[in-house]
């Protein structure tokens, strides 16, 4: 039993252990430096100095980081859509979701981002505050608290900040997770403290630590006018309620394998720089002078060279260092590979009908729920039936680069194999042709255009 809203669950200690190689590749190079010997293991007989030294110019290749950015990037190829069923009011809201002018679709991409690197995320819709300072309503209606302009915002919680939380019957029944506030300090001064936030159905709680520095204990508490806990969890690698796996796990080690992979390397090409100067004497009493403006007399048979390392190991771990570029090349991209979706409803099996999908698509459908679902408890809080629904129009193809696949798609139209309606629409996705191109109105410039090598003035 514990009374520590501090505490954290057993499911979340689990997964900070993934999130302990993923957070620090998406942070870059001074991540991963941070994290130390944690991710960058000090040999046995390396010295301190030393090791601090090799830390301090290892440089990381941010392929974890790429990647996720790329992904999210294909999922927001196109701004999400707003669908026709979502209430005007809930659109005007929309423009500014997190009343921190993030319009719903820059929200919706660092919800994303963070949901794939991690393997969920969550988003919070919040109110804005109704009572004064003393605890009494500002509002008699909720007419009133809009025209005021008092409304809900989503705000994005990061996976990292939960501490746990409680399930009855499959419904979440309380979550808690730590946030950072800012306060005054002094006239002109802010800093910024710890603060647990505690929610359960129609009930919310903060706790800070007593100035004294002793237990954590309540700061501030109220109630809101839903019945359930206004939470919203996307899952990128889902493994049971409220907990999951990073679904580009193997990406992220294949990256810190490299990480340390080209420590070595570059420690090996310092060394292997630095000729080694070997004296082969017997005479104890000789000292070497090595000056550009002296010379060194050798004693009788002695000898002295240089030693310079073969390049064989510089060469080898070369090789291996592109070997593990490529092996993360293919764990970054099976996102992207079609396979047939195994388990749909009925209403799914008439539509798609063997349709193949790419885990990265399946997710960019799930995203889109999860943002209906934001959308619905912003009309719970408003009072209205319906919140309505997104459409994601993302770019899932495996093969999308405009210099691999234009050539083909030329020759196929030059074949009479696509139209060139449809050629012009392919260089349109892949961002050679400007979107607000029309393709009736330039087919009908091209009909009205003079001939090749004709001059406007025949």
């Amino acid at each position: 039993m514990s009374n520590d809203p501090n505490a954290t669950l057993d499911a979340v200690e689990r997964m900070r252990a993934y999130w302990a190689v993923v957070a620090p590749l998406m942070d870059g190079t001074q991540g991963m430096r941070r994290a130390g010997k944690a991710l960058l293991p000090q040999f046995p007989a390396e010295l301190d100095d030393t090791y601090k030294e090799r830390l301090a110019l290892s440089t990381l290749l941010p392929v974890y980081a790429e990647t996720v950015n790329n992904m999210t990037s294909r999922v927001f190829a196109e701004p999400l859509q707003l669908g026709e069923d979502i209430p005007d009011d809930i659109k005007a809201l929309c423009s500014d979701i997190d009343l921190a002018g993030n319009d719903l679709n820059s929200w919706s991409v660092e919800l994303f981002r963070n949901g794939l690197s991690h393997g969920l995320c969550h988003a919070l819709v919040d109110y804005q505050s109704t009572r004064d300072a003393g605890g009494n309503p500002l509002y008699k209606t909720r007419a009133e608290e809009i025209a005021a302009g008092v409304r809900p915002y989503a705000v994005i919680v990061r996976p990292d900040q939960v501490l746990g939380w409680r399930f009855s019957a499959g419904v979440l029944m309380q979550i808690r997770y730590k946030e950072v506030v800012e306060i005054p300090d002094g006239d002109f001064g802010t800093k910024c403290i710890d603060q647990i936030r505690v929610l359960e159905p129609g009930i919310w709680k903060t706790y800070r630590v007593a100035a004294d520095g002793g237990a954590w204990a309540i700061h501030e508490e109220g109630t809101t006018s839903l019945s359930y806990i206004p939470w919203v969890t996307f899952y990128a690698g889902r493994t049971g309620a409220l907990t999951a796996k990073p679904p580009l796990l193997e990406l992220a080690y294949l990256n810190v394998k490299h990480w340390q992979s080209q420590s070595d390397q570059d420690n090996l090409l310092h060394v292997a720089r630095v000729p080694l100067l070997f004296v082969f004497t017997s005479d104890e009493q000789f000292k070497l002078v090595i000056s550009s403006g002296s010379a060194t007399r050798m004693p009788k048979d002695g000898d002295a060279k240089y030693v310079e390392h073969t390049g064989a190991a510089i060469e080898a771990g070369r090789q291996s260092l592109q070997d593990l570029i490529d092996e993360m090349r293919m764990a970054g991209a099976k996102l992207l590979q079609r396979d047939k979706q195994q388990v749909k409803t009925a209403a799914q099996a008439n539509e798609e009908a063997a349709q193949e999908l790419s885990p990265l698509a399946r997710l960019a459908g799930q995203f889109s729920d999860c943002i209906a679902q934001v959308l619905q408890i912003f009309a719970d809080y408003r009072g209205v039936t319906e919140g309505g629904h997104v459409e994601m129009r993302g770019n899932f193809d495996s093969d999308f680069a405009p210099e691999v696949s234009l050539p083909s798609l030329i020759s196929m139209a030059t074949a009479g194999k696509i139209s060139d309606e449809t050629l012009y629409s392919e260089m349109q996705r892949r961002g050679v042709i400007s979107d607000e191109l029309d393709w009736t109105k330039e087919l009908a410039r091209i009909l009205t255009q003079p001939s090749k090598g004709v001059s406007l003035d025949d």
